[in-house]
């Protein structure tokens, strides 16, 4: 079996540390606990990331530049069903891909109000991309786009927990498509 890159140990590194942030907050996340959660000594970890705030801060970026990329994707496509369909299939697929950094994202919807502000801005990007502006959308727009991306962030977690990402990604989407207000089936 190949050693793993440097960029994948550093991916494995920020994603379970993620996942214990959202879990746990950062202020009672320990560097410990983020070197067994991937196997390394304290010292080894340290040689990737010089903090646990460089490790938080590099769990944020990968949630920002997701989202920016996700934004920039559809952002010349016009507003409806094939735009929303790209954003909720790679919010899907980022999920899979990130299940702790994609935990981190989704502490939004926590009713800790020491939810990182970025998150929040994050948040937004992700509302405008469905074209919801929180601030002029009706009630049924916002519970319709949260509830959807609620779903994503919980039935996607669970899949990828249980190996079931390619027999569950469809019917995921089926179901934040139809949460949009989209009635389609598999």
């Amino acid at each position: 079996m190949p050693r793993p890159t440097r960029s994948e140990i550093d991916a494995e590194i920020i994603d379970r540390a993620a996942g214990l942030f959202a879990r746990h907050g950062f202020a009672h996340t320990s560097l410990q606990q983020i070197a067994d959660a991937v196997n390394y000594s304290k010292a080894g970890l340290l040689h990737h990331y010089p903090s646990k705030q460089a490790i938080y801060d590099a769990a944020l970026k990968t949630v920002g530049e997701s989202i920016r990329t996700v934004f920039s994707d559809v952002e010349k496509m016009p507003l409806g069903i094939e735009r929303e369909r790209a954003v909720i299939e790679a919010s899907v697929d980022f999920t899979f891909d990130w299940p702790g950094v994609s935990a981190l994202g989704n502490r939004l919807a926590d009713e800790n109000e020491n939810v990182d502000p970025e998150l929040t801005q994050m948040g937004f990007i992700v509302y405008s991309a469905l074209g919801t502006d929180l601030t002029t959308a009706n009630q049924e727009r916002i519970v319709r786009v949260t509830s959807a991306f609620s779903g994503i962030a919980a039935t996607a977690l669970i899949a990828a927990r249980l190996g079931l990402q390619q027999q569950w990604r469809e019917h995921i989407i089926t179901a934040a498509m139809n949460a949009l207000g989209h009635d389609i089936s598999n």
